[in-house]
C-alpha cells in the first residue's frame, strides 16, 4: 500500500503527456495520480467531460489503457456492465481467476453530480467491483463554465452570473459524498491533488476494496474560478486548510479524517483569489460570505464527530 516515489518515477504512464488541457489544469493533475497509483490491468471509462475531450482529440489519445468514451450520464453503467462481463469470463475459464484487472469510471460533477447521478447511484448500489473517480471543478467547464450542483453558493458563472438581478449561484451545493456514502458501499472518501501521497493511497484502497469504491477529488480551474493558473495546486491546498474540502474516508461505513489543520483558516482565504467571488467582497453582499463560512463550519463539526474526535453538534441531533 505504501506511495514510493521511486517507483512512479519509473512506471511507464498509463495517462501520457501531450494531451490539450489548459496549462494549470488541476483535474489533469488529478487523473494524472490516479492513474499513476494503478498497479495492474486496468479499464478505464470516461465521460464526457472537459479531460475527456482534452485526452481523445481524433486521431490522438492520451491513454495507454483500455478506454472506453460515453455519453454524459452513462460511464458508471459502462464500466459496471466490462466489470459484470470480466466476472463471467473468469467464472467461463476464459481469463485466469487470479488474475486481477481493475475498472475505473472518471466524470467531473456535471456527468457525476448531476447527468450521471441515475447510473452512479445504480453501480454502487448493486456493489460493482469498481472505482468511481469525480473529478470535480465545480461547473460545466468544458461547454462555457455553467453552473452545476456542485458550484458553492455565491460562486458566479455564465448561467448564474453576479449582477443587478442575482449575487452569484443562490444554492447551496450538493453533498454527493454524503449521498454515495449513504449507500453503504465498501469505500468512500474524498482526496486534494496537492496531496499526493494521500490521493494515491485512497486510490489503491479503493481498489483493492471487493465491491464498489467512490472517490471525490478537488479539480482546481483556474478558467472557470479565475485565478492565475500557477496557483493550482495552491487553491486545492486552501479549499483543505479552509476545511471546505476536508480530507476524509468512509471505510465499510467507519468515518475517518484524514488530516486536520493545525489551524482552521477563514473561508476567505480561499476565495479572496477566486474572481468567481469577487462580488461577495463588498458591503451588500458580505452576508453570503457568512453564509458559505456557516455552512463550512456546521459541516466541518459533523465531520469531526462522525470521525469521534468531537462531541455531536445540538443540530444533528434528531428533534423528538
Amino acid at each position: 500500500m505504501a506511495i514510493k516515489l521511486k517507483e512512479l518515477s519509473t512506471n511507464e504512464p498509463k495517462y501520457t503527456s501531450g494531451h490539450r488541457a489548459c496549462a494549470g489544469c488541476g483535474c489533469s493533475v488529478v487523473v494524472s495520480q490516479v492513474l499513476r497509483a494503478v498497479e495492474r490491468d486496468v479499464v478505464v471509462g470516461f465521460a464526457t467531460g472537459c479531460m475527456e475531450v482534452v485526452t481523445t482529440i481524433y486521431p490522438y489519445t492520451a491513454w495507454n489503457t483500455p478506454y472506453i468514451h460515453n455519453a454524459f450520464e452513462n460511464v458508471a453503467a459502462t464500466i459496471s456492465g466490462a466489470e459484470a462481463a470480466y466476472q463471467s469470463l473468469k467464472k467461463a475459464g476464459k481469463i485466469p481467476k487470479d488474475h486481477k484487472i481493475d475498472f475505473i469510471a472518471f466524470g467531473g460533477d456535471g456527468g457525476t453530480y448531476d447527468i450521471g447521478l441515475q447510473s452512479l447511484s445504480g453501480a454502487m448500489e448493486r456493489n460493482h467491483d469498481m472505482l468511481y473517480v469525480c473529478y470535480d471543478n465545480e461547473a460545466y467547464m468544458n461547454t462555457g463554465i455553467q453552473r452545476s450542483s456542485s458550484t458553492p453558493l455565491g460562486a458566479a458563472t455564465s448561467t448564474s452570473p453576479a449582477g443587478k438581478v442575482i449575487p452569484g449561484k443562490q444554492q447551496n451545493r450538493k453533498d454527493l459524498t454524503d449521498i454515495i456514502a449513504a449507500h453503504h458501499i465498501p469505500y468512500v472518501a474524498q482526496a486534494s491533488p496537492h496531496n499526493w501521497r494521500d490521493l494515491m493511497t485512497k486510490v489503491r484502497k479503493g481498489l483493492d476494496m471487493e465491491g464498489a469504491a467512490f472517490l471525490n477529488v478537488m479539480g482546481t480551474c483556474f478558467r472557470g474560478w479565475r485565478f492565475p493558473m500557477e496557483q493550482s495546486i495552491e487553491m486545492a491546498r486552501l479549499a483543505v486548510e479552509t476545511c471546505f474540502w476536508p480530507l476524509f474516508e468512509v471505510d465499510h461505513d467507519k468515518w475517518i479524517l484524514n488530516y486536520k489543520p493545525k489551524k482552521k483558516l477563514p473561508i476567505t482565504e480561499w476565495i479572496k483569489n477566486q474572481g468567481r467571488y469577487k462580488h461577495l467582497f463588498t458591503p451588500e453582499h458580505e452576508h453570503i460570505i457568512q453564509q458559505l463560512q456557516d455552512t463550512v463550519d456546521r459541516k466541518w463539526a459533523l465531520l469531526l464527530w462522525r470521525a469521534g474526535e468531537g462531541e455531536c453538534p445540538l443540530w444533528a441531533v434528531e428533534k423528538k
